[in-house]
């Protein structure tokens, strides 16, 4: 029996993760986060808080566990918090990795570590996993700095990115670009959606299946893990009110330029495919049909 240990488990993708992995008799499931655990669905979680300046700690319970593969689902997400505090985001999307890295490849454990678009510019679009990185923005540059640690630091490694993760768990702590959406259009509050901003949205549970995949396959190297649709966060808007038969004159447009964000965005970016097609196995959803599936579970 494979043992796998999910880092981040109270997140959105960390609780989806639990949910689909504690239904495969054939894996020995552990998960860790800071806090209380709150994926209470599954009741014989074997689950550890932790604190992340506690290195030891966490080194401790890996050890003790001895897992066949560990994914780490942790990260600081929210990219002008990103901007704003850099001693942070380094701390959690950088050092902590690179630490974690060093553990497993100790461990010969294989690290299924999240990326993301963010390490592109955005000129171009539609990025394969050999294309050149080039961040605009703090949050960019720490996941690509972890990306590196990963792969200088000798361990078996899967790199999945990926692109505006989207989804519902139980006892969500933070928002997502479709929840946002509803429950603003839901209030009637009017919202403003930039048109110049192109991206092809993830559904969580996509995403896990991926990272389950990955795991079945043993998968190593760079995969890029997203939805099938590119189009702009208006577009996405539109569709998302659609779908749940709300109000979308409601969606007000307006360009990137006029919003006062402290980190800037890549403009376009948008995943190819194929390799996580062809080597994994990987379906990508539509927006619409990863919505349905959203509310499948809800």
């Amino acid at each position: 029996m494979k043992k796998i240990v999910v880092i981040g488990s109270n997140g959105l993708l960390g609780q989806t993760l639990v949910q689909k992995i504690s239904k495969r008799p054939e894996y020995q499931l552990y998960a860790m986060a800071s806090g209380e655990n709150r994926e209470t669905s599954v009741t014989d979680l074997r689950y550890f808080s932790i604190d992340l300046t506690d290195l030891k700690f966490i080194k401790m319970q890996l050890n003790l566990i001895e897992p066949d593969f560990v994914v780490n689902a942790l990260a600081m997400t929210n990219v002008d918090s990103c901007e704003l505090q850099q001693d942070d985001c380094k701390r959690i999307n950088t050092d902590f990795v690179a630490e974690l890295a060093a553990v497993c490849r100790e461990l010969k454990a294989h690290l299924i570590h999240i990326s993301t678009d963010f390490i592109f510019d955005g000129k171009e679009g539609f990025y394969s996993e050999e294309d050149e990185a080039q961040p605009v923005n703090y949050y960019g540059w720490s996941k690509l700095w972890a990306e590196e640690a990963v792969i200088n630091s000798g361990v078996v490694y899967s790199i999945l990115r990926t692109i505006v993760v989207y989804g519902k768990v139980a006892g969500m702590k933070k928002n997502n670009i479709v929840l946002w959406i509803k429950e603003s259009l839901e209030k009637g509050q009017s919202i403003n959606l930039v048109d110049d901003q192109f991206r092809m949205p993830t559904y969580v549970g996509s995403l896990a299946d991926a990272c389950i995949l990955s795991i079945e396959k043993e998968t190593v190297g760079i995969y890029h893990i997203c939805g099938k649709d590119l189009m702009s966060i208006y577009d996405m808007g539109l569709e998302i009110a659609d779908y749940f038969g709300l109000d979308t004159s409601l969606l007000q447009t307006v360009p990137t330029s006029s919003l006062t964000q402290p980190a800037k965005r890549p403009p376009k970016t948008g995943f190819i495919l194929d390799k996580a097609i062809d080597k994994m196995g990987f379906q990508p959803m539509s927006l619409r049909e990863g919505l349905d599936e959203m509310m499948q579970n809800f």
